[in-house]
């Protein structure tokens, strides 16, 4: 997984450009309440800003009332997963002129330790909870049978493939903030790159390395946002936007027989200067996170763009640091001593327990900033607590009923912390922050045999799963096995929000899903 640090020059270059200074608010469609106004009991308004839907769903609980009078944000809000989420420009500048920020701070917020360190706002109160669970954080549990090998970072583009495998692309896949590859270059920060190139073919020089790409990075555009359909173009002293829509793909046939797919998109709408055509390079043919990407723009047309060879502006998350971009490019990931430590399973939403823990703690918070509304706070947290108290008693019932002590994940397994609190056990296809998507031979005969073994009537897969590889396990097997659906509240979106999704409401179809199961 990417270290997500923001750089201090992402940051600084981003508020800069905004416009940013001090602690003054930032305004945001993406926000509950009306903004900075007073109360009828003559308290001030304030902020709040929650990464993953259980703390935004959590906090709205404990406010009541009082949350017209706050601008409380949920910052995954377009249903994008805590494990791909890479923070925008107006997340960073939200976050650093808030009163209240709550994460989960496991390994995929490593980003937000330089937007704490270079935030202005002093009186901000930072909730992190995994800071909060302290020794009841547990740590990322490989059990037996599960994937081992992780592939993320093997960087292998495919350049030979079947033209009937390319699938169409939407631009919300490159949504986030990246950074251009030029301003390293010019800094000499990828040096090592080009001395790292010149070891591997001799019949260049690292100065040539460095030349050769001096002319393919070269670009105005230092930062990219894009929050589709809209790309925000940042220079050194500007910004401009536009909408963009989809047009199709282009396979590209290159000298040496390879082939690479370009993903088309022209402007609907937005500043004059912004270019017409754009077109996507990231080395997938399919729907995919892209590690890093090439923008080709003009206003000429598609055909030059499709086919352009020697200028390729390149843009990695902004979240990531000149170090580790290099060792992106390097392929080289020498990282024994991250290895030797432990990595904490971030999941810890999924355990009601845990809820009423991380609940308690907001609410003291929401006294400190807002004591003229502490008697509310805390009732109205009396209350929720009940309700979570109930749920838990509720599935700890039905599982103290139940002949089936063990549960077969064809997925990511995201719910150690639940499984624990009910005494049940799992077996699993991958880790809970795993990024893969095909389970290998071993692991889908492993979970075949467990289904056999356990005489198991049901697999699971987490929601908006393609159920491939429950499928797979279930076929292997041989067996009449059903295909039940959990929810890992890690993809909830706005329009589920306005479709009545809580935290409680999930957490109870879990529950509902799970008594007809655990007979």
């Amino acid at each position: 997984m990417f270290k997500k640090k923001i750089g201090i020059y992402a940051l600084t270059l981003v508020m800069a450009a905004a416009g940013i200074t001090g602690c003054s608010s930032v305004s945001a469609d993406r926000s509950e309440g009306k903004g900075k106004k007073s109360a009828a009991d003559g308290s001030e308004s304030f902020s709040v800003v929650c990464t993953i839907f259980s703390e935004y769903d959590w906090t709205k609980e404990i406010l009541g009332d009082h949350a017209d009078n706050v601008e409380l944000t949920y910052l995954l809000d377009n249903g994008v997963d805590l494990h791909s989420y890479q923070p925008t420009a107006e997340d960073i500048l939200k976050i650093s002129t808030c009163d209240l920020f709550v994460y989960v701070g496991g390994e995929s917020d490593e980003w937000v330790e330089d937007v704490l360190e270079t935030s202005q706002n002093k009186d901000m109160k930072v909730i992190n909870l995994m800071e909060v669970l302290g020794d009841s954080a547990k740590v990322e549990e490989l059990k037996e049978g599960m994937q081992e090998s992780e592939h993320e970072h093997e960087h292998e583009h495919k350049t030979d493939f079947e033209d009937s495998d390319v699938k169409d692309r939407t631009l919300d896949e490159w949504n986030g903030s990246w950074q251009s590859t030029y301003p390293l270059l010019l800094d000499g920060s990828l040096d090592e790159v080009w001395e790292h190139k010149a070891e591997e073919d001799d019949t260049m020089t690292a100065e040539d390395y460095k030349k050769k790409y001096t002319t393919a990075y070269e670009t105005d555009a230092v930062t990219i946002n894009i929050n589709a359909p809209e790309v925000e173009y940042v220079t050194a002293d500007k910004s401009i936007k536009a909408e963009y829509d989809y047009s199709g793909f282009y396979i590209r046939t290159k000298d040496d027989g390879t082939k690479q797919v370009r993903y088309k998109f022209e402007k609907k709408s937005g500043d004059d200067s912004a270019a017409k055509y754009i077109v996507f390079s990231d080395h997938n043919i399919e729907p995919s996170e892209p590690e890093h990407f090439h923008l080709y723009s003009g206003n000429d047309g598609f055909d030059t763009l499709v086919e352009e060879g020697d200028h390729f502006p390149t843009y990695y998350p902004a979240s990531l640091t000149a170090e580790d971009i290099v060792d992106e490019m390097t392929g080289g990931h020498d990282h024994s001593h991250e290895e030797e430590e432990e990595e904490y399973d971030e999941h810890v939403w999924l355990s009601l327990k845990n809820a009423m823990v991380l609940s308690a703690e907001i609410e003291q918070n929401l006294e400190a900033i807002d004591p003229n509304n502490a008697d509310d706070y805390k009732a109205n947290l009396d209350s929720y607590v009940a309700k979570l108290s109930e749920l838990d008693n509720n599935f700890q019932t039905l599982v103290d009923g139940s002949s089936v002590k063990t549960l077969i994940f064809g997925d990511r397994f995201p719910f150690r912390y639940f499984v624990d609190d009910y005494g049940l056990d799992y077996f699993a296809a991958f880790i809970g922050c795993s990024a893969e998507t095909e389970a290998s031979f071993d692991t889908v005969v492993f979970l075949a045999n467990k289904v056999k073994e356990l005489d198991s009537k049901t697999i699971f897969t987490l929601e908006n799963s393609s159920k491939d590889i429950a499928n797979t396990i279930i076929s292997t097997s041989g067996k009449d096995v059903d295909i039940a659906e959990l929810n890992s509240l890690q993809s909830v979106s706005n329009e589920d929000i306005g479709n009545g999704a809580s935290y409680l409401s999930l957490m109870q179809k879990n529950y509902d899903v799970l008594a007809g199961v655990l007979k």
